[in-house]
């Protein structure tokens, strides 16, 4: 499973080639997570976890600090979570994430992104059933022995455990995040994640022909360029 997962600041990079548009990102993820769960990161992990994220994107203070004062406001932008679904080129599997304040809006966006490119925007469902909505948590060690043994005893839902090149890589589902990190830093202290996130994983892959990868590269391209995207997440090798 774990080959299946993209690092979080891979996928940023690729999803905006702009560093403005990756602090955009961030700071509307962080907005909604301290609008939602408080904005004190000791008590709300996945905003802590977004705030360590963005540090090592390299997002200013400045932006994460105005994020946060923002979502300590009564009033400020009801952003809301849209996931949209279909078929890409080659017949691949897509899902998009998006934050959006107007999903009239943002479906029509991305609906354009499937037409312009000649593929088939589904409703929900259509291919979701074939991903696995996972928690995954990376850190340097190696006794994954004594690391899943301490998850199991909090309680934790673990689907998978790796050990690669003292790299431990643990995978729950998305809704044990926040138990899982917890039972981690309980048990390990303070941890610098190399990974911190919650991702669809597919649970197949497919290879697209040499003919469509170019059209897979500009539905891509289409998709990152819109601000309410967060995230794109596909089953291509």
């Amino acid at each position: 499973m774990g080959r299946a997962y993209q690092n979080r600041k891979e996928s940023m990079a690729k999803t905006a080639d702009q560093k403005t548009k990756v602090y955009s990102k961030y700071a509307r993820e962080i907005y909604v997570s301290a609008k939602s769960g408080g904005t004190d990161p000791s008590g709300n992990l996945a905003l802590r976890g977004l705030i360590e994220r963005a540090k090592k994107d390299q997002v200013p203070a400045h932006v994460i600090e105005k994020a946060i004062d923002k979502a300590k406001g009564s009033g400020g932008e009801d952003f809301s979570v849209a996931r949209y679904e279909g078929f890409g080129p080659g017949n691949c599997m897509v899902i998009i994430e998006c934050l959006t304040d107007n999903p009239n809006r943002t479906f029509g966006d991305v609906r354009h992104c499937f037409t312009k490119t000649k593929c088939k925007i589904g409703t929900q469902g259509s291919v979701s059933h074939m991903f696995d909505h996972c928690a995954i948590l990376a850190f340097k060690g190696s006794d994954e022995e004594a690391i899943l043994e301490a998850l199991m005893s909090a309680d934790v839902d673990v689907t998978d455990i790796e050990n690669e090149n003292d790299m431990i890589t643990v995978f729950t589902p998305h809704t044990e995040y926040a138990k899982a990190k917890q039972a981690l830093v309980e048990n390990l202290g303070e941890i610098d994640f190399e990974v911190d996130t919650i991702q669809f994983l597919a649970q197949t892959t497919t290879v697209i022909s040499d003919e469509d990868q170019p059209m897979f590269e500009r539905f891509l391209d289409l998709l990152n360029d819109l601000d309410d995207v967060q995230n794109v997440y596909h089953n291509v090798e």
